[in-house]
């Protein structure tokens, strides 16, 4: 019991809600400032949040990346404060005990940082749902929003249990299992927000042939498969398993344990016996990643060919063209530049992105009728052009 309560202070609690309302103060008031009407001041603040919450997720990549998870022992705040300034002396304690250790100033700075962010999207997300529903109750309920009500309110609940998953983070030390949970929870709050933005910016869905529907949604459950065997390979730290593109150690197909591997429910480095995760267990984590990559990376450059052909989500198409080619480029710069921290962050951001332009599509979207879908391009097909 001793040991969750020094995990779990919530002591500086209220200090650091009142810090991520402070951070968000200036974001809604050149929201209201320069908006209106309500329906005008919820998508600017549906944009910004979204635009805040990528920012959110390439600081987790950072903060991952850098070895700073840990930064700060406890949660929510840094050994009882809400700040490093206040845990100075126990940071340089623990410091001095290990210069090169998972506590230092620097680290618990960047962790802090990562939550001060959250706690700003947080603050923003509710304010998105409470003035949500405000709207609508002058709206009546005859009148229907672009946007109904429960889209921030599921965004809201969904952004309660990203708090939960980044305590456990700390709580469990890093266990392999929630970062890449953790990580996958905020590229799904990515997702939640943008067919929120989509859908205040874009209100009749553009209809395009079913089988190109089926496409993106097939794409879609790809991409979100590989989403997450890129957590486990980063969470696990399995990215210098292999050192070599195509092959890997020199084989085609190397020594690999994927009993080992893929053993989900263990702390970071070891099995569930206890026992350290072998070389072959780290090697089969990265080269699941690997084999899946060329099957995205084929399916990305399918749909944005079939798009581009189709005349409508042209803009989607180049986005996807475009951000294929960035993951293959900075995934192939992890492997053979000895995983250099901007080449990491870039190939998080760039999946990041590759969920919001497909989420763009799938809602600005519907499936129609193959006449429909092949006819001239509407005005709905230019509004899905949508600008950031």
């Amino acid at each position: 019991m001793t040991e969750a309560r020094s995990l779990y202070d919530l002591a500086p609690a209220a200090e650091l809600m009142l810090l991520g309302l402070v951070l968000a103060l200036g974001p809604l008031a050149w929201v209201w400032a320069r908006n209106r009407s309500g329906p005008q001041r919820l998508q600017a603040l549906t944009m910004l949040t979204l635009f805040l919450t990528f920012d959110l997720v390439l600081f987790g990549a950072f903060t991952r990346l850098t070895d700073s998870g840990l930064g700060c022992p406890d949660w929510p705040g840094c050994y009882g404060s809400a700040s490093p300034l206040g845990a100075h002396a126990e940071i340089s304690a623990a410091q001095q005990a290990l210069p090169t250790g998972p506590v230092t100033h620097a680290k618990a700075w960047v962790e802090m940082l990562h939550r001060y962010l959250a706690t700003g999207v947080g603050v923003l997300i509710t304010v998105l749902t409470a003035a949500s529903w405000l709207q609508q109750r002058r709206a009546g309920a005859a009148q229907r929003l672009p946007v109904s009500p429960w889209w921030p309110t599921a965004t809201l609940l969904w952004v309660c249990l990203q708090g939960a998953f980044g305590a456990l983070t700390v709580a469990l030390k890093l266990f392999p299992a929630i970062v890449t949970l953790h990580l996958f929870g905020g590229l799904v709050l990515l997702a939640l927000l943008c067919v929120q933005a989509v859908h205040h910016a874009q209100r009749a869905p553009l209809p395009i042939a079913p089988a190109l529907r089926r496409g993106l949604v097939g794409t879609a459950l790809l991409l979100a498969l590989q989403v997450l065997l890129g957590g486990w390979v980063s969470s696990n730290y399995a990215v210098l398993a292999c050192t070599t593109f195509p092959t890997c150690q020199g084989s085609w197909w190397p020594a690999m344990d994927f009993a080992q591997g893929f053993q989900i429910w263990r702390k970071l480095g070891l099995l569930q016996d206890g026992s350290h995760i072998g070389f072959a267990g780290l090697t089969a984590i990265h080269y699941a990643h690997r084999l899946m990559a060329y099957a995205v990376l084929a399916a990305l450059g399918l749909l944005a060919w079939r798009l581009q052909r189709g005349a409508r989500l042209t803009v989607q198409a180049r986005w996807l063209a475009g951000l294929a080619l960035l993951q293959l480029a900075t995934g192939l710069s992890n492997v053979v530049l000895d995983w250099p921290l901007l080449a990491a962050v870039l190939h998080t951001g760039g999946a990041a992105a590759l969920v919001l332009v497909l989420t763009w599509a799938l809602a600005a979207s519907r499936a129609a009728s193959a006449h429909q879908a092949f006819s001239a391009p509407s005005g709905a097909a230019r509004a899905s052009g949508m600008s950031a």
